[in-house]
């Protein structure tokens, strides 16, 4: 009998949302089964996740990947529940829209499906992004969980990331759909731009973009004019929320504040005056409108984490791991 409150799967366990919610899991006490892909050309380096604390006893790492949605089935077997956040990720629409949506859809499916016939998966908490809820808007709009993407309009402009947001915003409508149709308790969380240390090796995107100013090409696949921000562990933290939530309803916007690319550099400038900020035209890139989090703060949840946290964290963990 394992020494914990359960065991949980975890997909996407090596990215940098995954990362760490098996951390705060582990450190919750719960057992965890996540998934990798599987590169037959090399192994992959998994030792940040097995150096985790109590990792050793509690931790088991398995292969699987979104285009063999049945390959989920061991990693959710015996599972009281399952965090969903593995997601195809094409910013440079190397593939055609619709092949990644597919890819994204069946896949969530058949994760839902093996949910199902396990018998013991009591929720799944899926994660989504703040791009299906919001890509077109009134300046100064902050939108709720009402609100989803105009994938037409989307299709139509191809505005930068349209293909992912097109992929997110239809994902998450299925596995609510599944959920509502065979009975499957199935809620949605939607995190802005997540900005904090990283515990996977690789550079997350969304980081690099929030230290666009300080990165440049190297760091993310964006920069931005402005942006709703939260921390990577009260996203962790929120999703571990809404699964031990006694009555979760539908989705959660998951944000804690919302910012100018010049108010974050002038932020990071102050600490580390060392970094030499290149002159920059603050009113480029893209202009992300504001998701209001009332739903998950009258649900009980508490944001621990403000701007100059994610943003310095974020900084330090650049230099330690050597990407400044």
């Amino acid at each position: 009998m394992e020494d914990s409150k359960g065991r949980v799967c975890v997909t996407g366990g090596t990215g940098f949302i995954g990362s760490w919610i098996i951390k705060r899991l582990l450190e919750d006490g719960y057992s965890v089964s996540t998934t990798v892909r599987s590169y037959p050309e090399h192994k992959k380096d998994v030792s940040f996740l097995t150096d985790l604390p109590g990792a050793s006893r509690r931790l088991r790492i398995l292969k699987a990947d979104l285009s063999e949605p049945e390959s989920f089935k061991e990693a959710i077997e015996g599972c009281i529940g399952v965090f969903h956040v593995a997601s195809p990720l094409d910013f440079e629409e190397k593939e055609p829209e619709e092949i990644v949506t597919k890819r994204s859809i069946d896949g969530a499916l058949g994760i839902l499906k093996a949910c199902l016939t396990s018998k013991t998966v009591k929720r799944v908490v899926y994660t989504s992004s703040a791009s299906a809820v919001d890509y077109f808007g009134e300046e100064d709009e902050v939108k709720d969980e009402s609100s989803w993407t105009d994938l037409d309009l989307l299709r139509t402009s191809k505005t930068f990331g349209w293909s992912y947001a097109v992929s997110k915003t239809l994902t998450e409508k299925a596995v609510l759909e599944f959920g509502q149709q065979n009975g499957l308790d199935v809620v949605t969380l939607i995190p802005t731009l997540v900005v904090g240390p990283f515990i996977c090796p690789k550079l997350p995107g969304s980081v690099g973009s929030a230290l666009y100013f300080l990165l440049g090409k190297k760091g993310g696949p964006f920069n931005f004019q402005q942006a709703p921000m939260v921390h990577v562990d009260d996203v962790a933290r929120a999703h571990i929320f809404l699964f031990e939530h006694p009555n979760p309803k539908g989705r959660y916007n998951c944000s804690k504040c919302f910012a100018t690319t010049e108010t974050v550099a002038e932020i990071v400038s102050a600490k580390y005056p060392e970094f030499k900020i290149p002159a920059m035209d603050f009113l480029t890139g893209v202009k992300f409108q504001d998701l209001s989090s009332k739903k998950l703060i009258d649900a009980g949840f508490e944001y621990k984490y403000g701007l100059e946290e994610m943003l310095l964290g974020a900084t330090e963990c650049c230099k330690e791991k050597g990407y400044l």
